[in-house]
């Protein structure tokens, strides 16, 4: 659509970030084989990692992308939910993104036959098997199941941009695994906007966050603003809820969502902070992590939100409680996309 015009003459400084946004994917994958950090050996204070078996029905598990130099590097691994800094059991799938829930599985990754750089979305079953594959128009960037498993949504940067860059391209899927039926881009979906259909050729739209298979939230991004959107799968529309909001997550109840939300006066490679929204009084409560977060939280239960950031080996994963109170807390080192299962 005429969308794709959007792809705007950037800066030499936003050109950078792009290039260093490609190279960085690119530096994972080398045609789907092993990449220069998986050839090195583990490093010293890492997480304990060994082979093994992993599936999306275990007992009470999170599994997750491993970051650690070594062997398992991008490998998807298991701990015990309760012991998240514990020993890992890798499976031999690496994902640049992934989720999972009620026993399926979304991995983002770099495709096996490539020629150059290219991506593929993997529908995976309980036992991490590749049920179905869709090409990927650009760099992974989000990913998520629908609570039942129906539903897959996947968002990638057109070009290899980066949400911190001036001008950037996203294109989001959705599939049903029941169907296989996709949505290749969610921009052909209706933008309800002040209770009109708002047209706009430089529509962006990320973060898909579902409540069941019909509704989920996401983001709109359009005229320099984001805004918090309702989807609708069957009327394949969306309606904006409010501005400034990036990367919702829904928590279990569906009441709340936590995003990440640009504040004035910040560093521009640096400017999101992390927010809950109460859906039914729309009160926003800022959250006490006051670093940075370009990520889309994951909720560990109904009070606790985990995210990444940049650590000695890796991204880590750090948790904060989702209603304002308490402090960020470390929980896994060399650790990204996780999701509990069991």
């Amino acid at each position: 659509m005429a969308s794709r015009a959007r792809l705007l003459t950037l800066s030499a400084a936003a050109a950078a970030v792009v290039a260093l946004t490609v190279a960085g994917a690119a530096s994972v994958w080398h045609g789907g084989g092993r990449a220069g950090d998986r050839d090195q050996g583990e490093r010293p204070g890492g997480p304990g990692v060994v082979a093994g078996t992993v599936t999306l029905a275990g007992h009470k598990q999170m599994i997750f992308r491993n970051m650690t130099w070594g062997p398992f590097r991008d490998d998807l691994v298991s701990v015990d939910a309760a012991d998240p800094g514990g020993r890992r059991v890798a499976a031999p799938v690496r994902c640049l993104r992934f989720h999972a829930a009620a026993g399926a599985g979304v991995c983002l990754r770099g495709a096996d036959d490539a020629v150059g750089e290219s991506y593929v979305a993997s529908i995976l079953d309980t036992g991490l098997k590749t049920l179905r594959e869709f090409p990927l128009a650009g760099v992974p960037s989000r990913a998520r199941m629908s609570p039942s498993g129906h539903l897959a949504a996947w968002t990638v940067f057109v070009g290899g941009d980066a949400y911190a860059s001036s001008a950037f391209s996203t294109r989001t899927s959705i599939v049903d695994t029941r169907t296989w039926t996709l949505t290749p881009n969610l921009e052909s979906y209706r933008v309800i906007k002040d209770g009109r259909t708002y047209r706009a050729p430089d529509v962006n739209v990320w973060g898909v966050t579902f409540a069941d298979d019909r509704r989920f939230y996401a983001t709109v991004a359009t005229k320099g603003r984001t805004y918090l959107v309702r989807g609708d799968v069957a009327a394949r529309t969306l309606t904006t809820v409010r501005p400034n909001v990036e990367c919702p997550s829904l928590s279990p109840d569906g009441t709340r969502l936590v995003f990440k939300k640009r504040v004035a006066g910040l560093s521009p490679d640096a400017p999101w902070r992390l927010y809950a929204l109460d859906l039914r009084t729309m009160r926003e409560t800022p959250l006490a992590e006051s670093r940075s977060v370009d990520d889309q939280v994951v909720w560990a239960d109904g009070d606790r939100v985990l995210y990444g950031l940049a650590g000695d080996f890796g991204d880590d994963l750090w948790s904060v409680p989702a209603d304002g109170t308490g402090a960020p807390a470390r929980v896994a080192l060399a650790a990204l996309n996780p999701a509990f299962v069991g």
